[in-house]
């Protein structure tokens, strides 16, 4: 008895996080200036908040952080199929070269499995209002992603 009851909390547990707003995980890119990012999603009824935070190495020395926001409306195709948009900001830190400020935007396709698992691919095009000089970076870049998360 003991052990269908603690098969009954999992399953009912399963069953709550796959319908779960919240999600984190890691995004994997290319592109210009994307390498890996840990990312974080904060489900506003059927939008969302999503943040990244990434690190790029563009050769020689110099490293790049990248801290990412945007605000995605969320559409459904069919099922647990889904597609999203929507605006947001970037900040960069460069080693030895300064911070960048930029506006950006996000359009993707994701599937969320039955259990507590969501994967997407996406592109974020950005535009570097403040781009720190000598970085490697240029005023315009974008990167396709792919990612993993973990719904909760």
């Amino acid at each position: 008895m003991k052990k269908f009851f603690v098969l009954l909390v999992a399953i009912v547990a399963l069953g709550f996080a796959a319908n779960a707003q919240d999600a984190i995980g890691v995004r994997f890119g290319g592109g210009a200036g994307y390498g890996a990012e840990l990312s974080y999603q904060k489900g506003l009824g059927s939008n969302r908040l999503e943040f990244d935070l990434g690190v790029s190495n563009f050769g020689g020395n110099d490293m790049e952080f990248n801290l990412a926001g945007a605000y995605h409306w969320s559409f459904n195709i069919v099922d647990n199929l889904n597609w999203y948009v929507g605006p947001g900001l970037n900040l960069d830190y460069c080693s030895n070269h300064g911070f960048g400020l930029g506006i950006c935007g996000q359009i993707g396709i994701e599937y969320r499995f039955s259990f507590p698992l969501m994967v997407s691919i996406d592109a974020r095009p950005t535009y570097r209002l403040l781009v720190p000089q000598g970085c490697g970076m240029g005023n315009f870049g974008w990167g396709a992603c792919a990612a993993v998360r973990y719904c909760f």
